[in-house]
C-alpha cells in the first residue's frame, strides 16, 4: 500500500469517527462538497500531482480555488465538483462562464504572489475534477485544460 493510500485511509477513518460522534456539520451539499474535495485531493496525488494549496482564498476577491497543484510543469487551478450520481448532468457542467471568470481572477491573484521570474515562465492550466459517489466506490473524471484564460 502506498503512503498516499495509507494516509487517505487514515483520514477517512478519522473523518468517519468524527461524523459518527458529532454528526455531519453543515448542509448536505456542503458536506458532500468537502468530501469530494478531499477524495479528489487523494486521487490527484495518486496520479502524481503535487498539491500546494486547498481552498485557496484572497481577501480581495470572493470565492476560492478548491485545489492548486503542479502536474509536471503545469500549475493547475482545480475546481472539484462532487455528485451522488451521473443521472442529471455531468458534474463539470456546473463550471459555467461565471465560475470560470472567478477562477481566472483567483489564478491571477495567486500568480501575483509568485516571484516575477516564475510568473513569466509558469504554464497554467484549469482542470475540473468530477467526483461521483457511486455505490460500488467513488469514480473520478479529470478534465485537464477544461477551459482557457480567455
Amino acid at each position: 500500500m502506498s503512503w498516499v493510500s495509507l494516509q487517505a485511509r487514515m483520514l477517512r477513518g478519522i473523518d468517519g469517527l468524527t461524523t459518527r460522534l458529532r454528526g455531519p456539520s453543515g448542509p448536505p451539499h456542503l458536506v458532500a462538497g468537502e468530501l469530494g474535495e478531499r477524495e479528489a485531493l487523494f486521487h490527484l496525488r495518486g496520479l502524481g500531482y503535487t498539491v500546494v494549496a486547498q481552498r485557496w482564498r484572497t481577501p480581495k476577491l470572493r470565492g476560492d480555488v478548491d485545489l492548486i497543484a503542479w502536474d509536471g510543469e503545469w500549475l493547475c487551478f482545480i475546481e472539484v465538483k462532487a455528485r451522488s450520481s451521473r443521472v442529471v448532468a455531468p458534474a463539470e457542467a456546473a463550471v459555467d462562464e461565471e465560475k470560470q471568470r472567478m477562477l481566472r481572477r483567483m489564478a491571477r491573484a495567486y500568480l501575483r504572489g509568485l516571484p516575477e521570474a516564475v510568473r513569466r515562465e509558469v504554464a497554467v492550466r484549469f482542470d475540473v475534477v468530477s467526483v461521483y459517489f457511486e455505490p460500488g466506490g467513488n469514480e473520478f473524471e479529470v478534465n485537464k485544460g477544461a477551459f482557457r484564460w480567455a
